[in-house]
């Protein structure tokens, strides 16, 4: 079967937001497709599992009680437009803050 190939709506250093869940993250990297375990994917409901052909992202992610990495499918995901600073403290080891609502790769993880 032929790989449906499509272009991902965010791009690394964007910050986004989740639709159902309060939380946001700068993107880090981004999967074509989903690309996590079989126990990942079956440990969400499946009334709110999203598809797998879609692009998913790697974010550093924060909510009111922590920073952690989160992977999100696409369909759940917006752009953030709080321009509010992350506090993630692994931000700013790969990142530096450009302008409101975007991080820039530091040139040791550019690709």
């Amino acid at each position: 079967m032929p790989m449906k190939h499509r272009t991902a709506k965010f791009g690394i250093g964007e910050v986004v937001r989740h639709k159902v869940f309060p939380f946001r993250g700068v993107v880090f990297d981004v999967d074509p497709e989903f690309a996590n375990s079989e126990d990942w994917w079956n440990a969400i409901p499946a009334e709110v599992r999203p598809a797998k052909d879609q692009p998913f992202y790697h974010l550093l992610a924060e909510n009111d009680e922590a920073e952690y990495v989160a992977y999100v499918s696409e369909q759940n995901l917006e752009k953030d437009l709080s321009e509010e600073p992350l506090r993630n403290p692994q931000i700013q080891q790969i990142f530096v803050r450009e302008q409101a609502g975007r991080y820039k790769p530091k040139s040791i993880f550019a690709h």
